[in-house]
């Protein structure tokens, strides 16, 4: 015997970026009983970068829609069922009621890991230090200077062996010939609670923080879920910084003639960045395998937008190669669309 199916599809949840884990539907252009075409916007998607349409593949009628606007379902779980004909749409009724009678098994799962692993610690903020200005030779620390007054020292006599020559506490002592105090090794006895500590306070804990009284629980939206998690991973990343003060007089002088044309120091920083790297091109490298260096043919360079409930980094692709007003006018385009959540993933992955 001919098995004639009814062509029933499935509309999925689409994988807008290479990190996104899961979408949240915003709107629907389409409701249940519509007829589509196929490469019709259907739906409006928030990734954790960006709302996107989403078009359909196939010809049909919007049978049932299983995850309505405002709530969340994983990438690739279907979100709508497309009937192929009228007839058919009964036949997606039932198929929709099978899914959900069978959502909870599926759903547990997800549900218990996400009430078992907390929120993410705030990541700590380091206080960045003060930058020193050029010329502080001959200048003392605060410290430094009270022990000169302490041991009457003379600090014009003395030779900084700070920062831009600047007098320590040691070097005050030194001039003095008072012996630095040796620094006494801790013992491992000593050295495992503290260690054991830290590691303590590195592992987030497992238990719930107790709820503030009074207070409101606004869950994240996809963006802010995506940047909580990009933080708390940027924290395994060793990084270092390297810094000396520098005279911006040029700089500042060229901003004023291109200021009146619409270029920000924005745009004038992401420049100079760019010019830095096609001079040294092993900042622009990266190691991947441990053995070896990929030198990265592309300069492009991201630069943080703060927009509403969030933030992300469009990209100035090939910043090197444009003048500062076509990237001043690329960086408009982009920032535009960065705040009205369209940037397509290429103006941002790249």
């Amino acid at each position: 015997p001919v098995v004639v199916r009814a062509k029933i599809r499935e509309i999925f949840m689409p994988a807008l970026s290479s990190t996104m884990t899961e979408g949240k539907i915003v709107s629907w252009a389409a409701a249940e009983g519509d007829r589509v075409a196929k490469g019709d916007a259907v739906v409006v998607v928030e990734s954790d970068k960006a709302d996107m349409d989403v078009e359909t593949f196939y010809d049909g009628i919007v049978a049932v829609v299983l995850v309505p606007a405002g709530e969340s379902a994983p990438v690739g779980a279907p979100i709508a069922l497309l009937a192929e004909s009228e007839e058919d749409v009964a036949l997606a009724v039932a198929q929709a009621q099978a899914l959900s009678s069978g959502q909870p098994q599926q759903e547990a799962p997800a549900l218990s890991d996400a009430a078992a692993s907390p929120p993410p610690p705030a990541a700590p903020v380091a206080a960045a230090p003060a930058p020193v200005a050029a010329g502080t030779k001959g200048v003392a620390t605060p410290q430094a200077k009270k022990l000169a007054k302490q041991h009457r020292v003379d600090l014009a006599k003395v030779t900084g062996t700070g920062q831009f020559g600047r007098i320590t506490p040691a070097d005050v002592e030194a001039a003095a010939g008072i012996q630095p105090k040796p620094k006494v090794a801790p013992t491992p006895a000593a050295a495992a609670p503290v260690a054991a500590a830290s590691s303590v306070r590195a592992v987030p804990q497992a238990a719930v923080l107790p709820p503030v009284p009074g207070a409101t629980v606004v869950p994240f939206t996809a963006m802010q879920a995506a940047v909580s998690k990009n933080m708390v991973e940027s924290l395994s990343v060793p990084a270092f910084r390297v810094g000396y003060p520098i005279l911006t007089d040029k700089l500042d002088a060229l901003y004023e003639k291109v200021k009146p044309k619409g270029v920000t120091m924005t745009v004038l920083l992401a420049k100079a960045a760019a010019m830095a790297l096609a001079q040294h091109p092993v900042v622009n490298a990266s190691c991947r395998d441990g053995t070896s260096f990929t030198y990265n043919s592309s300069i492009n360079i991201a630069v943080a937008v703060s927009i509403d409930g969030g933030l992300i980094t469009p990209v100035l692709e090939q910043a090197d190669k444009l003048d500062i007003y076509l990237l001043s006018q690329k960086w408009k385009e982009l920032v535009k669309k960065a705040r009205a959540k369209q940037l397509q993933p290429n103006e941002y992955n790249s």
